[in-house]
């Protein structure tokens, strides 16, 4: 979703411009491959994002999509940098999009209770703070602690 709501964001701000030919370099396999129409989606909470998606394309006399592999996307990470300097006139604003999801079922797992001593993002802050593993984790647990890193960040002390 994050990844349709920064494309989103790119599409509106070109509009704004009044670009009328535009070349999307991604690399989010899915979000290039489900606006090209190659990849279908089940996923409901995705749809209403993938339909902005197309609304905003047809706006467009030329557009196209390119995926580029994450491990070959220094331009497209350059291209992100030059975008986030650029002032949006609506303060970089994405309207929210209505997402309504009927009759599906719900699934709980239990989950136990943490402890006082170690709360579930311990490791992941010792990682931060250190740069190291704890001593009891194997490999799997190792690279799991690295995916689980990338998707948080330390400031001040807080996760």
């Amino acid at each position: 979703m994050a990844e349709y709501e920064a494309c989103i964001l790119g599409l509106r701000l070109a509009i704004d411009m009044n670009i009328q030919e535009l070349l999307v370099i991604g690399d989010s396999d899915f979000l290039v491959h489900q606006v090209l129409g190659e990849w279908a989606t089940t996923n409901t909470k995705i749809l209403p994002y993938l339909y902005c998606v197309q609304k905003l394309i047809k706006r467009f006399t030329k557009i196209e999509f390119k995926h580029v592999p994450r491990i070959q996307n220094e331009f497209a990470d350059a291209l992100a940098t030059l975008s986030s300097m650029i002032q949006h006139p609506d303060k970089n604003f994405i309207d929210l999009i209505l997402i309504e999801i009927h009759k599906q079922l719900a699934y709980c797992a239990h989950v136990e209770e943490e402890s006082v001593e170690n709360p579930w993002f311990h490791d992941i802050k010792e990682y931060f703070s250190k740069r190291e593993y704890p001593e009891h984790a194997n490999h799997t647990q190792k690279r799991t602690l690295q995916r689980l890193a990338n998707h948080f960040f330390q400031s001040g002390g807080i996760l």
